[in-house]
C-alpha cells in the first residue's frame, strides 16, 4: 500500500499533459504572453513492474527515472517522414548573420519539436513565433463527484483550488446587492498567492511585498483622490499601520478530514469529518495563526448564515503542516484566523472532499464579508470594557477605535 500511495501522489502511471504560458513574438515585433492547455493525454510516467523491483517501499531517482514518455521514435520519424538532424548542424558559426544569430537555442532545439507544435497549435500561432514557454505536467483525469449518494468530490489540486474558488465566489455573492456597501466600513479583499508548497518565496508568493504594498496604497485612498497632496491629513502618515490593526484575514487553505483507515492519526476529540462543515485549525506552536478571539468572531460570522464549523488539533506526537496565515500574520500585525474544508489524501495527484462543503465554505465567506463591519465594532480585545472607546490611546478625535482609514476584511489563499 505505501508503494501504490507514493506512486499515485507523484503522478506515477497517470494520464498527463501539459499546461502552462508561452511567450509569442507577434507581427509587430512585440512579446505577448498566452496561456495553454492541450486537453489530451500526451505524457505517462511509468513504473518498474513489481516483478522487477520488489521495493519494501516505493523509492525513486529523480533525475533518471522520473522522465515522462511522450511516444517511440519509430512513430515520431514515420510522422515527420525524414530522420534526425545531424548533430551539430545547427550550431552558429562565424559566417552567421546577425538576423539569424540567436544567444539561445530555438525551443525546438531545446525541446521535442513536435511538443512545439502541439503549443503553438493551442496558441493559435507558428512555432517559430513561440520565443519561450513555461509548461507544468497535469493528470488529464477530470474532477467528478462520487459517493453513493452523490456526496464526494474527486478531483486534482483541491488543495488549494477550492478554498480559491470558495472565498471568490463568497466576495462575489456578498456584492449581489445594490446596495452592499451602502453601510460598509471595510475594504472587502481577497488575496490568492501561488508557490506556497515550495516555501511562498517568490514574487508571487505570501512571502513577497505584494499584499503589504496593495494594502499600503488602499489605506491612503481618500487622500489620494483629494485635488492637492497639501491636503491631506495628517492621519494619513499611520493610515497604514491603523489599517492593519483593524483587519481581519482568514487564511483559507484545505484541512484534513479523518481517515477511516487511519483514525489513530488524529486526536481522539478532533476528528474532522467531510460534509460538516468548514474546519477552524488551531496549533499551540503557532503553526497555525488561529487564536480565541479569531474564533469567537469566525462563529458569529458561521451563526449568521447557519453554517457549521469544526475544529482541528494536531496530535501532540505528530508533526504539524502550515500555511501562509503565520506568514503574513507576522508580516502584518493583522488578527488571523486558519481555516479549510476538510479533504482526505492531501498532496496526492487525486484528493477527495466533501461535496456540499464547498456551499459550506462559499456562505460562510459571504458571512464574513456581509458582517465583519457590524461584528468588529462589538469586540473588546485587548480594550478595557469600563473605558469609552473615544478615550482609547492613539484615537484621533473624532474618529473612534479604526481611525479614518478603512479597514480591510481579508480572505488569503494559495
Amino acid at each position: 500500500m505505501a508503494a501504490c500511495s507514493a506512486k499515485s501522489a507523484l503522478g506515477f502511471d497517470r494520464d498527463l499533459s501539459i499546461a502552462g504560458r508561452v511567450i509569442v513574438k507577434v507581427k509587430n515585433g512585440d512579446l505577448v504572453q498566452k496561456l495553454v492547455k492541450i486537453d489530451r493525454p500526451i505524457l505517462r510516467i511509468p513504473t518498474l513492474a513489481i516483478h522487477l523491483d520488489r521495493q519494501e517501499t516505493f523509492s525513486f531517482n529523480k533525475e533518471t527515472q522520473l522522465f515522462p514518455i511522450a511516444g517511440l521514435i519509430a512513430a515520431e520519424l514515420n510522422r515527420q517522414g525524414e530522420t534526425k538532424e545531424e548533430p551539430g548542424s545547427s550550431i552558429p558559426t562565424s559566417e552567421t548573420s546577425s538576423e539569424d544569430f540567436r544567444p539561445l537555442k530555438s525551443v525546438a532545439e531545446r525541446h521535442h519539436p513536435y511538443i512545439v507544435d502541439l503549443i503553438a497549435k493551442e496558441a493559435g500561432v507558428n512555432s517559430s513565433d513561440i520565443a519561450d514557454f513555461e509548461m507544468i505536467l497535469y493528470d488529464t483525469q477530470k474532477s467528478c463527484i462520487g459517493g453513493l449518494n452523490n456526496e464526494l468530490l474527486f478531483s486534482a489540486r483541491l488543495d488549494n483550488l477550492e478554498m480559491s474558488y470558495c472565498s471568490t465566489l463568497g466576495l462575489i455573492k456578498s456584492l449581489a446587492s445594490p446596495s452592499s456597501l451602502q453601510n460598509e466600513d471595510s475594504i472587502r479583499l481577497i488575496s490568492l498567492f501561488d508557490h506556497e508548497e515550495i516555501g511562498s518565496r517568490t514574487a508571487q508568493g505570501a512571502d513577497s511585498n505584494l499584499l503589504p504594498v496593495i494594502l499600503r496604497r488602499l489605506s491612503v485612498l481618500q487622500s489620494v483622490e483629494m485635488e492637492r497632496p497639501a491636503q491631506a491629513p495628517s492621519w494619513t502618515a499611520t493610515a497604514y499601520e491603523q489599517t492593519l490593526s483593524s483587519s481581519f484575514l482568514i487564511s483559507a487553505d484545505m484541512a484534513h478530514s479523518v481517515n477511516p483507515n487511519f483514525s489513530d492519526k488524529y486526536e481522539p476529540d478532533h476528528k474532522p469529518a467531510m460534509n460538516q462543515g468548514t474546519v477552524i485549525k488551531v496549533n499551540a506552536n503557532a503553526r497555525y495563526a488561529t487564536n480565541s478571539p479569531g474564533i469567537v468572531l469566525l462563529r458569529e460570522v458561521a451563526c449568521r448564515r447557519k453554517v457549521p464549523l469544526q475544529l482541528f488539533v494536531v496530535r501532540n506526537d505528530s508533526s504539524c503542516g502550515s500555511t501562509i496565515g503565520p506568514m503574513l500574520s507576522a508580516a502584518l500585525g493583522t488578527r488571523t484566523l486558519d481555516l479549510g474544508n476538510p479533504q482526505l489524501s492531501m498532496h496526492s495527484i487525486r484528493e477527495t472532499a466533501g461535496a456540499y462543503d464547498v456551499e459550506y465554505a462559499i456562505n460562510l465567506f459571504e458571512s464574513f464579508f456581509e458582517h465583519f463591519s457590524e461584528l468588529e465594532k462589538k469586540m473588546f480585545i485587548d480594550y478595557d470594557y469600563e473605558v469609552p472607546i473615544s478615550s482609547v490611546p492613539n484615537t484621533l478625535p473624532g474618529e473612534g477605535r479604526g481611525g479614518t482609514s478603512k479597514p480591510w476584511a481579508g480572505a488569503a489563499s494559495i
